[in-house]
């Protein structure tokens, strides 16, 4: 019944990969079920046989799901079933599509469905690094039409030495982190974070990962044939007038090179040149003369995409009149939003992000709770672009994957600049609202969000800015140009977007997509050493608004005291059914959060302002206090017996007055000395060890009274009496 291939990859280092086709999915255009040890990915792709209507692009969605019953799991919710997918999934997902999407025909544009799930998981292979080739393989065994194939790998440092698709316990001493998609001859994709690494580091990176992917590739082909899936679909999804192309041609490119040359930084004005260009060509036909306005304006794409190209290898311009290695205007701002935490306004030409530091406590930590990783996260970043930073009208929906993506990103470039956890009491969230784009809106977070962390007097290590980098190249003359802080037009028209973020040191994050065949190892290492120059030119204007760290948190800022106890004490802070920690939050309006750690106990007290911080904390301190004999303590009068007193001298904890050590005179009844729920001072003056028993003396404390003559000739008479 099943007609089962199977490929072997062998990694060279004990490790293989197996690649499995024929008995999962059948009805699939393409499947494949990849394995390495207990971890199991099944790839599957499905495409339309034909495109949709005046579709002009390619339709290709890629979903990445994990199931929870992989990793012997129930889901989490009141439905306990997997539901929409995680910020992790959908970061996966995306790696994927950026580095199939470029790979499809041009001119293929069926509707394509990529599914990769993960249905078995070894808890230390990390299954990202694996989605990847699973596509990719799913594709080779199948029809459908695909200048592949690719892989991915992650490539880590770990104390010094390049590990290819470490463990997921290996990862964790990393230096270098970086996902690297590539097909045999060109690296695609890149995206990554390193701990302030040099570029010749992240360049040697690339070249150890693209030499991995190559032995993967190379399988992928040979199953492709042992399959017999080495013939592709007949498709024609386009249809084309090259009359009509070449009069739009001949008609528009020298008045769209003219208009491209009149290099005005307004975008807004720069797009209602062109298209005026567009309208006015279209203007000469009529309804007995008509026209197919579709596919006028898929050709004038092209006319615009040339000229806007030439203008910049040719005359060395930029469409806003800026040379290849200019970056735009920057004005930065902070305390911007004077009730937060901490803000921040950067403006780089016609992009702006308004981001906002808020603090928390504990409670306040993102959880994860993803299939293959639980618990919590102390520092999160968040990223929205509504519709009008572009001046669109439309409703805003929500974030997108590209939203998750773009704030992914400005969280790892900045992590690890963040104070530790020992420097660093608090929950932190960042949040980056672009209000308005032309480019580069997530290295504008990268920016705002350092600024404004700063203002909130966060301890960050080193400042962190990023940049864009874009890319002009022509095959034929081999001429090209890297270009510094592209702008939303240079990205969508260029062959090349690389973002670098960094520090004065080093390198912290990268994110790479390559849109042409062929990425020079000179190229990569110019736009490296550009994007290193134009990172501490804007390092330089960020410095002089704010250079380090605000040496206090804001007046309204909320406060956080940590204080360590001995775990047997824990108990007694939070009291029979959290009674006692629950009546001092009641009382002094802080929050309190105490977790047994190696040991001993963490208590973080967490209060608006420093009267709510020092009563909690004087409160939890006497709870928590160990007497000692000689220590002095304010109590209350708890109870008066025939004997003496017990006097409460911590929460909780009574120690007994006896009659003779109420004073030094002689006491006849307790009453004529105290009363109950009098506050008097005492000192300990002996503790049984065995029962824990605690007495105190208020005579101690006195002034002794002076000997009369009698007692100093018989003290022992005395004293018998």
């Amino acid at each position: 019944m099943f007609k089962i291939k199977e490929k072997i990859i062998d990694l060279g280092d004990g490790r293989i990969i197996t690649l499995e086709t024929g008995r999962m999915a059948r009805q699939a255009d393409g499947s494949v079920l990849l394995k390495m040890g207990k971890t199991m990915l099944l790839a599957t792709v499905v495409s339309a046989q034909e495109a949709k209507e005046d579709t002009d692009f390619m339709p290709l969605s890629v979903e990445y799901k994990e199931k929870y019953a992989s990793s012997g799991r129930f889901p989490g919710g009141f439905m306990k079933r997997e539901a929409r997918a995680s910020d992790y999934e959908i970061l996966i997902s995306r790696l994927v599509d950026r580095v199939l999407r470029p790979l499809f025909p041009d001119d293929y544009h069926a509707e394509t469905f990529v599914t990769i799930n993960l249905i078995s998981a070894d808890m230390d292979i990390i299954p990202d690094a694996l989605a990847g080739l699973a596509a990719s393989a799913a594709l080779a065994v199948s029809d459908i039409p695909f200048n592949g194939p690719i892989s991915e790998v992650r490539v880590a440092r770990i104390n010094k030495k390049f590990i290819v698709n470490p463990t997921a316990s290996q990862l964790e001493d990393a230096d270098i982190d970086l996902m690297v998609g590539a097909t045999y001859d060109n690296i695609m994709m890149v995206e990554g974070e390193m701990k302030e690494v040099s570029e010749e580091e992240m360049l040697e990176a690339l070249k150890i990962a693209h030499d991995a992917i190559k032995v993967h590739c190379k399988a992928v082909m040979e199953f492709a044939v042992e399959v017999g899936s080495t013939v592709k679909r007949i498709y024609s999804h386009e249809t084309n007038d090259e009359d009509l192309r070449k009069k739009i041609w001949d008609e528009t490119y020298s008045k769209c090179f003219a208009a491209a040359q009149t290099c005005t930084a307004d975008k807004h004005k720069r797009i209602n040149t062109f298209e005026s260009i567009i309208t006015d060509f279209l203007g000469q036909y009529t309804e007995e003369n008509p026209v197919n306005e579709t596919l006028a304006k898929r050709y004038y794409h092209d006319v615009l995409k040339e000229a806007s190209r030439r203008l910049v290898l040719d005359n060395n311009i930029r469409l806003d009149g800026r040379k290849p290695d200019e970056i735009r205007e920057i004005i930065c701002e902070i305390d911007t939003l004077p009730a937060t935490h901490g803000s921040a306004l950067f403006t780089r030409g016609e992009t702006q992000s308004l981001t906002t530091v808020t603090l928390g406590t504990k409670l306040d930590e993102k959880i994860i709770d993803d299939v293959l990783n639980k618990g919590t996260e102390k520092f999160t970043l968040h990223y929205n672009f509504p519709p009008f930073a572009t001046g669109e009208a439309k409703a805003y929906r929500g974030v997108g994957r590209r939203e998750i993506g773009h704030g992914n990103l400005a969280h790892r470039a900045l992590k690890n600049m963040m104070p530790s956890d020992d420097e660093n009491p608090y929950a932190i969230r960042v949040v980056s609202d672009i209000l308005e784009s032309n480019g580069s809106s997530s290295m504008a977070t990268v920016c705002a969000g350092t600024l404004a962390l700063m203002d909130a007097g966060v301890r960050l290590k080193k400042p962190v800015s990023g940049i864009a980098m874009g890319l002009i190249s022509d095959k034929e003359t081999k001429k090209y140009a890297v270009l510094s802080d592209i702008l939303g037009d240079e990205d969508h028209l260029g062959d090349m977007d690389f973002k670098v973020t960094g520090t004065r040191d080093g390198i912290t994050a990268t994110q790479m997509d390559i849109k042409v065949d062929g990425l020079s190892v000179e190229i990569l290492s110019k736009a490296l050493n550009q994007a290193k120059a134009g990172r501490l030119h804007i390092l330089d204007i960020m410095s002089q608004t704010i250079s380090e760290p605000r040496p206090d948190l804001k007046p309204h800022a909320p406060r956080i005291e940590m204080l360590t106890i001995p775990k047997e004490l824990i108990g007694a802070l939070i009291g029979p059914g959290g009674k006692v920690i629950q009546e001092i939050q009641r009382v002094t309006g802080a929050t309190i959060i105490v977790e047994e750690v190696e040991g001993h106990g963490d208590v973080n007290i967490f209060g608006e302002n420093a009267e709510v911080i020092n009563a909690a904390l004087d409160w939890v301190k006497k709870i928590v206090t160990i007497p000692e004999v000689g220590q002095i303590y304010k109590g209350k009068v708890k109870t008066i017996v025939q004997f003496g007193a017990f006097v409460e001298i911590l929460p909780n904890k009574d120690g007994l007055v006896h009659i003779s050590e109420l004073e030094w005179r002689k006491v006849n009844k307790v009453e004529d000395v105290l009363k109950e729920g009098q506050e008097i001072e005492v000192k300990i003056i002996d503790i049984d060890p065995k029962t824990g028993k605690i007495k105190l003396s208020r005579k101690e404390l006195l002034p002794r009274p002076p000997r009369q003559e009698s007692e100093k000739k018989n003290p022992e008479e005395n004293q018998n009496k």
